[in-house]
C-alpha cells in the first residue's frame, strides 16, 4: 500500500462499523424530532440539576421556531448565537434551524470589533444572547453600531433549578444587565417562546445550516458553509465508530458549543443518539470532577489542555472514574505522556481524533477498542477518504515514501467559504486541502508531521515545530511546549521554543536547551528556550501559536 492509497482499501479497518456504512441525508430538526419520538423520556440536558427531557426539548424547539417565524426569520436568514454553554443555546440553535434559517456562532470571548466584522460578513439580522453583565454590554455595542437589527435576550437564572434560581436572583443581581424599556430592537426570550405556533418549514438536507468561522490563523477568519447533511452525516459517523452503538451516554458538555468540535462531538451526536448532555458553561477541572460525581459521566470529549488540567487537579487521582466508558481528545495533538498519565489513573483509553471546521468537526479517529497507534490521528471515519498530495504541487500525488499535504473528501466536508464560494484554493480535485503535512502508514493510520504554514525555513531547510516540541515533552517537568519561527538576518528564520512547567516541577531554560539541542539536527536547534507560567491558548484550549508569535514580537 502506498501513502496515497484511499481509505476504501484499508485492511483491516479497525472501527466497528464498516467504512462504507450507510449515512442518511437528514436535516438537524428531523434528527431531533426522530429522537424525541423514539426516547421522549430520556434526559437531553442537565444544567446544574435542572433537567430537560427530549420530549420537552422538542416542544421548546418548536416554540422557538414559531417565535423566530413570527419575527420574520425563515429560509435564507442568518441567526447569530452569542451564548455560553446553556440550555438557551440548544433551543435557539435547533429552533432557528427548524424555522429554516442558518445559524452563525459567535464566541462570548470576542471583542466588539471582532463581533461586528463577523456579524456584517455573515449578514445576520438577529442575535441571541443572555443578560449576563459579562456579555450584554459588548453585544449591545455591536447592535448600536448597526451590525444587525434585533437582539433576543434570555436570562441564565431561568435555566437553573428553583433554589439556585432564587439564589442567583437575590445575590447576583449585579451580574445581570438591565434591558432598556420600550426599545423595539430588544426581544425577551419569553416573548420569543410564546411568539407564535410552529409551522413546519420545508428544509432540504443540502440547505445551509451553519456558517462556522475558522480560527483565523492567518488573516481574517472565514465562514465554512456547512449543510444539514454535512452536520448530520458527521453525527452519524461519530456514532458509527463508538464501541456500544445501542447504549446512550451522559456526556460532559464543557467544550464550548460555539466551536465545531462540540457542535458535532457533544451536541449533534448526542441528539442523534438520545444522550444526556451534562452542561457546564465553561470548563474547569473542579466543576468537571463535581459533574463526574453528581451525574456519573460516561463520555468525556475534550482538548489536551482539559485533560492536562484534570490530571493536575487536586482530587483527580482519588475521583471515582468507574462510570467513564469513553474519552475523546481532539483539537490539538495529545502528548503521549499526558495520554498515559490519564489512562493509568482512570483505566479508560483516550481515543485521539482529528478534524477541522471545514469537515464539520471529525475526519479520523483512533479506535476505542482494539488496535490503535499512539501518536497517530487514527483511521478515517466511515465514508471519509484521505489522499496525500505533493506539498509544492497539490495536483500531483506525494512522492512515494514522503509526507505530503493531507486532502480529505467525505459527506461531512463543507461546501466552501461564505463570500468566497469561487475560492478554488481550498480544494483540489474535489477534496479539501487541510494544510496539514502527513502520511498514511501501511495499515491506513494517518500521521501528521506538521502544518504547512507552521514550517520554519532555516536557510532553505524546513524545520517542523513539532519535532522540537516532541523532544521537550520527554522532560518530566514540561507541561506545554510550542516552537515558533523568529527572524534571523543570516538564514531567514530560526526556531525558538517556549514551554510551561507542571505545578511544583522545576527545570531551567539551559537544561531544556541542552536536552533539545542534543536530540535534533544542527539546523533545527532553537535560538533559545523561554519558560512561561502558561502558554497562550485559543478559545477551546488549543495552544495558540499565532498569539505566541505576537507575544514574542512584542517582547523583542
Amino acid at each position: 500500500m502506498t501513502l496515497t492509497d484511499s481509505a476504501e482499501s484499508l485492511a483491516p479497518y479497525c472501527h466497528p462499523a464498516p467504512w462504507d456504512a450507510r449515512i442518511e441525508p437528514l436535516t438537524l430538526p428531523d434528527m431531533l424530532w426522530a429522537t424525541a419520538e423514539r426516547v421522549p423520556a430520556n434526559i437531553a440536558c442537565d444544567f446544574y440539576g435542572a433537567q430537560t427531557t427530549y420530549g420537552a426539548l422538542a416542544k421548546a424547539v418548536r416554540a422557538a421556531a414559531g417565535g423566530f417565524t413570527a419575527l420574520g426569520i425563515g429560509r435564507g436568514a442568518r441567526v447569530g448565537l452569542f451564548l455560553p454553554n446553556c440550555p438557551h443555546y440548544i433551543v435557539a440553535y435547533y429552533g432557528a434551524l427548524a424555522a429554516g434559517a442558518a445559524v452563525v456562532n459567535f464566541s462570548p470571548l470576542y471583542s466588539a470589533d471582532e463581533l461586528e466584522h463577523q456579524a456584517r460578513d455573515a449578514g445576520i439580522t438577529t442575535m441571541v444572547c443572555l443578560d449576563a453583565a459579562q456579555l450584554f454590554p459588548t453585544i449591545r455595542a455591536v447592535l448600536d453600531r448597526g451590525a444587525f437589527g434585533r437582539l433576543i435576550v434570555g436570562s441564565l437564572a431561568d435555566a437553573l433549578p428553583p433554589l439556585k434560581r432564587l439564589g442567583f436572583t437575590l445575590f447576583r443581581r449585579k451580574e445581570r444587565a438591565a434591558l432598556p424599556p420600550d426599545d423595539p430592537r430588544f426581544v425577551r426570550w419569553a416573548e420569543l417562546m410564546r411568539g407564535g405556533a410552529y409551522r413546519p418549514c420545508p428544509i432540504h438536507p443540502h440547505d445551509l445550516a451553519l456558517i462556522q468561522y475558522t480560527g483565523g490563523t492567518t488573516g481574517r477568519p472565514k465562514g465554512a458553509m456547512l449543510t444539514h447533511a454535512n452536520l448530520t452525516a458527521n453525527a452519524q459517523q461519530v456514532a458509527a465508530i463508538e464501541p456500544e452503538p445501542g447504549k446512550t451516554h451522559r456526556v460532559l458538555g464543557a467544550l464550548p458549543f460555539f466551536h465545531v468540535f462540540a457542535n458535532t462531538g457533544v451536541l449533534n451526536s448526542s441528539v442523534l443518539r438520545g444522550n444526556e448532555i451534562v452542561i457546564l458553561p465553561k470548563f474547569s477541572a473542579a466543576d468537571t470532577l463535581a459533574a463526574l460525581k453528581r451525574r456519573r459521566i460516561t463520555a468525556l470529549p475534550g482538548v489536551p489542555a482539559m485533560f492536562n488540567a484534570l490530571a493536575d487537579a487536586p482530587g483527580f487521582a482519588a475521583a471515582d472514574w468507574s462510570s467513564l466508558r469513553i474519552a475523546v481528545a481532539g483539537g490539538a495533538p495529545m502528548p503521549v505522556e499526558l495520554q498515559d498519565r490519564f489512562e493509568r489513573a482512570t483505566g479508560v483509553r483516550v481515543a485521539e481524533g482529528y478534524g477541522l471546521t471545514e469537515t464539520s468537526g471529525v475526519a479520523s479517529a483512533n479506535p476505542y477498542v482494539g488496535e490503535r497507534r499512539v501518536g497517530s490521528i487514527g483511521q478515517p471515519i466511515p465514508r471519509t477518504r484521505f489522499v496525500v498530495v505533493d506539498r509544492e504541487d497539490p495536483t500531483r500525488p506525494a512522492p512515494p515514501g514522503e509526507p505530503g499535504e493531507l486532502t480529505i473528501e467525505g459527506p461531512q466536508v463543507m461546501q466552501g467559504y461564505w463570500g468566497h464560494e469561487n475560492d478554488a484554493s481550498a480544494f483540489v480535485d474535489g477534496r479539501l486541502r487541510t494544510g496539514d503535512v502527513g502520511y498514511l502508514d501501511d495499515d491506513g493510520f494517518v500521521w501528521i508531521v506538521d502544518r504547512l504554514k507552521d514550517m520554519i525555513n532555516v536557510g532553505g531547510f524546513k524545520v517542523f515545530p513539532s519535532r522540537l516540541e516532541d523532544v521537550a515533552y520527554t522532560h518530566p517537568a514540561v507541561a506545554e511546549a510550542l516552537a515558533i519561527a523568529v527572524p534571523d538576518p543570516r538564514v531567514g528564520e530560526r526556531p525558538k521554543l517556549y514551554v510551561s512547567l507542571r505545578p511544583g516541577a522545576q527545570a531551567s531554560a539551559d537544561e531544556l536547551m541542552a536536552l533539545v539541542s542534543a536530540a535534533v539536527g544542527k539546523h533545527e536547534k532553537p535560538v533559545g528556550v523561554v519558560i512561561y507560567d502558561t502558554l497562550p491558548k485559543t478559545l477551546v484550549g488549543k495552544l495558540d501559536r499565532k498569539a505566541l508569535v505576537a507575544l514574542d514580537r512584542a517582547s523583542a
